[in-house]
């Protein structure tokens, strides 16, 4: 599990500075809330998650105390945002395994949400889901309960894969898990998915698109397995057990998937992502890729409001004591200058297919700005099209070596 990250000390009862909450509202809202249960730790993973043996039964450590604690921390972001709360556009609830608890504590946090500020009319709902965890009860109680996406793990259809993942369900459990969420009322569904393991092959990866475009998903999220120091899977490469992730057929395997999924009407709007539409993107990832406000519930979720930035103390029991005293359960925080935050949108901004402000590429590189981009578009790295329009936007190589370009432009 990585470290949190370095900041000063936030104040005992989370307040803000006036200059980050004074335009509270000239952008969207959004609330991700973190659950922190697994019922195995999955080899590769690396997210701030737990199983049931290693919280045991304390304070914090229970499922069954999870929703009380994300309503005090809704009590104490009330206070916070005091009467300049606006309206939260999207609620992300995920983790760990969210579908692991019962619908109804996830409903009651949803409740609370729409209790106040209240939810924007249209908001967009997501929880993140493991086949496994979902059955059609669940999966209505869900949807009555305001859910409106559901974005679920699927990450491979050969079991050998699944198996090097740790994954528990069956490949032929993800469709059965769709059927249901459908028959629910679901309309906006997402399948994960997972390239590079080790062991998988490029027929292996074409297998599990074929079998994903044949469930009709509504958006897909595909990432690169990336082996993160301290994981099992990291252990089990540095014995040499399993081969490390090769870039070269991961490249391949990201081309075979933006090719096969624009056929079938998914098309790329975040480098990892695709979607059938404008209305199928993830509103809520979408925010945090365009630099807007968010508060983060939960052990270890992060915050952004303002320019300020604050994460919450890692472990279940240590977020819901320092709750229970009466205090914010942030680690620590940092406040972004200017030159900061033109750099994330940036790096960010390239992330998506509106790419980044031609503005604020300039304001980072000066006079060297022409030879960058005329280099960057001669290599094939940036779309020419796009500079027309402000925009800096990568081509699908660009993608393939966003880092790098964002290295450049910076």
């Amino acid at each position: 599990m990585p470290a949190q990250p370095s900041g000063e000390q936030a104040p005992p009862d989370g307040g803000l500075p006036e200059a980050a909450t004074s335009r509270l509202g000239a952008a969207p809202f959004g609330v991700y809330v973190h659950v922190p249960f697994c019922t195995t730790r999955c080899g590769y993973c690396d997210f701030n998650t737990y199983t049931a043996a290693e919280l045991g039964t304390g304070p914090g450590a229970s499922r069954s105390e999870w929703a009380d604690a994300v309503v005090s921390e809704w009590s104490l972001a009330r206070k916070v945002l005091g009467g300049r709360r606006p309206p939260i556009d999207t609620v992300f609830i995920g983790g760990g395994t969210p579908t692991l608890l019962a619908p109804q504590d996830l409903c009651r946090v949803l409740d609370v949400l729409a209790d106040d500020p209240g939810l924007a009319p249209d908001v967009e709902v997501s929880v993140e889901a493991n086949p496994e965890t979902l059955t059609a009860q669940s999966l209505a109680a869900l949807r009555a309960g305001g859910v409106n996406r559901l974005s679920m793990g699927m990450q491979s259809a050969s079991e050998h894969v699944l198996r090097v993942l740790d994954r528990v369900h069956t490949a032929g459990r993800v469709a059965r898990s769709v059927a249901d969420a459908r028959a629910a009322g679901f309309s906006s569904l997402s399948l994960d998915v997972i390239y590079g393991t080790p062991g998988e092959s490029l027929r292996d990866w074409q297998h599990t698109l074929d079998v994903l475009v044949d469930l009709g998903p509504d958006h897909v999220s595909a990432y690169a397995l990336i082996v993160e120091p301290g994981t099992r899977l990291a252990a089990r490469v540095a014995r040499g057990e399993v081969a490390a992730p090769d870039d070269d057929t991961m490249a391949a395997m990201y081309e075979i998937a933006d090719d096969r999924l624009a056929a079938e009407g998914l098309h790329w709007y975040e480098i990892s992502s695709w979607a059938r539409g404008e209305q199928q993107r993830s509103r809520h990832n979408w925010h945090y890729w365009r630099d807007t406000d968010w508060w983060g519930l939960g052990p270890g979720a992060h915050s952004h409001v303002g320019g300020v930035r604050w994460w919450n103390v890692k472990h279940p029991a240590d977020w819901a004591a320092r709750l229970a005293a009466g205090r914010s359960p942030a680690a620590a925080r940092e406040v972004l200058d200017a030159p900061t935050r033109r750099t994330e949108r940036i790096m960010l901004g390239l992330r998506t297919v509106d790419g980044a402000q031609v503005s604020d590429v300039q304001a980072a590189l000066g006079v060297a700005l022409q030879d960058r981009i005329d280099e960057a578009v001669r290599d094939g790295l940036v779309e020419a099209s796009g500079l027309v329009h402000g925009r800096v936007v990568l081509t699908r190589r660009g993608r393939l070596l966003a880092d790098a370009v964002t290295l450049r432009m910076t």
